[in-house]
């Protein structure tokens, strides 16, 4: 084995195997295809195994999928470098119409090779775990709203319409017991569908009382207490955000997160003509979303409930300044706004991205970086 030697070794992943290319060191170095591996812990540690008895140095790689981070975190247990690729920013070649499990896996080979691939964050197991938990509590929320809108949608079509202000309380729910529809068919497709809107407020209530059980053990719980003084994000929005988005002392600046969330405004500019356009929306949707449906509570004017008041005394002295500074510039930020006449969307929108400042700033104070782990 050469000492100096060193292989940059890519996986192209899928369910049942893995495509293994290699590429070695320095320009000239060769790239070769090794063919397809099982996908499983012994194939894996054979192959590493081979690699490691004729070079001294192996960096690994693989794209970001369903297959999630076990091969990750084998391979950095083994003792070698891997990186998790961000797959929307593997550079592609606009004229190649040709994909299969070689090809990928020799381009990600010579793209590691070069330095050109972009690695996503890699949470821990327990991390993976709350956030699994976060996921599973909103797909029960995304359920939910179907089911209510079939209800709603089989008492449209009978021409029954729900004279109230708020649909689904406990007056909605009373009106919606009280239909008698025509035929025995409809009556029983409606109590169906009512019986499934009750499983999954249920399945909710039980989802929401295990992540409360599970933020004071995880290792994040402290930020997560830290962002609820902010207004508009509670226990679920805090969560969601702190699970989806992890240690946010690694984003050097806001500016950063917010460029990472997507909430920064896309461009296209050329020579004297400079072109904006509407928000990237790239990165992750799930902490996108939870931001905006937090800023519109920034339409009101700046105060702190009796409800909120516990949360804030919760936290640390510098982050509840922080999260009133944050109350006072929003609020002054939503009506300048909507004062110079722009829609109401784009306006939350706007203060969702600054949000994302505070929520930066929130986690930083409540997590200093000199304390963070490395990544």
């Amino acid at each position: 084995m050469d000492e100096n030697s060193a292989v940059y070794v890519a996986f192209d992943t899928s369910k049942l195997s893995n495509a293994v290319a290699v590429a070695e060191s320095g320009r000239s170095g060769e790239v070769r295809y090794l063919g397809e591996i099982e996908n499983t812990p012994e194939a894996t540690s054979k192959l590493v195994r081979r690699l490691s008895k004729k070079h001294a140095r192996l960096t690994f790689c693989y794209e970001a999928g369903p297959t999630g981070y076990g091969l990750y975190r084998q391979l950095t247990k083994l003792g070698h470098e891997c990186i998790v690729v961000a797959p929307s920013l593997i550079p592609q070649k606009p004229g190649n119409r040709v994909k299969t499990n070689r090809l990928d896996a020799l381009s990600l080979a010579k793209q590691l090779r070069a330095g050109e691939l972009t690695a996503v964050w890699v949470p821990d197991d327990h991390h993976e775990a709350v956030r699994d938990l976060s996921r599973a509590r909103q797909a029960a929320k995304e359920s939910e709203r179907r089911k209510r809108q079939q209800v709603s949608a089989l008492l449209l079509r009978q021409g029954r319409v729900y004279a109230g202000k708020t649909s689904w309380g406990k007056a909605h729910m009373t009106w919606l017991a009280s239909q008698k529809l025509e035929h025995l068919e409809q009556r029983l497709a409606l109590e169906e569908m009512l019986h499934g809107v009750r499983q999954e407020g249920e399945r909710i209530k039980r989802l929401e009382r295990a992540i409360a059980e599970a933020v004071p053990r995880w290792s994040l719980g402290g930020s997560v207490t830290a962002l609820m003084a902010l207004r508009g994000i509670d226990l679920i929005a805090a969560t969601t955000l702190m699970a989806e988005l992890g240690d946010l002392t690694r984003f050097g600046s806001a500016r950063e997160l917010m460029g990472y969330l997507g909430l920064v405004p896309s461009e296209s500019s050329t020579g004297d003509r400079v072109w904006r356009g509407g928000i990237t929306k790239t990165g992750n949707r799930r902490a996108r979303r939870m931001l905006v449906e937090s800023a519109w509570t920034y339409r009101y004017p700046p105060r702190v409930g009796a409800a909120k008041l516990r949360r804030v005394a919760a936290a640390p002295p510098e982050v509840r300044d922080i999260a009133w500074k944050a109350q006072v510039r929003l609020t002054a930020r939503y009506r300048a706004l909507m004062r110079a006449g722009k829609p109401d969307v784009v306006a939350i929108t706007a203060v969702a991205r600054e949000l994302a400042g505070f929520v930066w700033a929130v986690a930083r104070a409540a997590s200093p970086p000199s304390l963070a782990p490395a990544e």
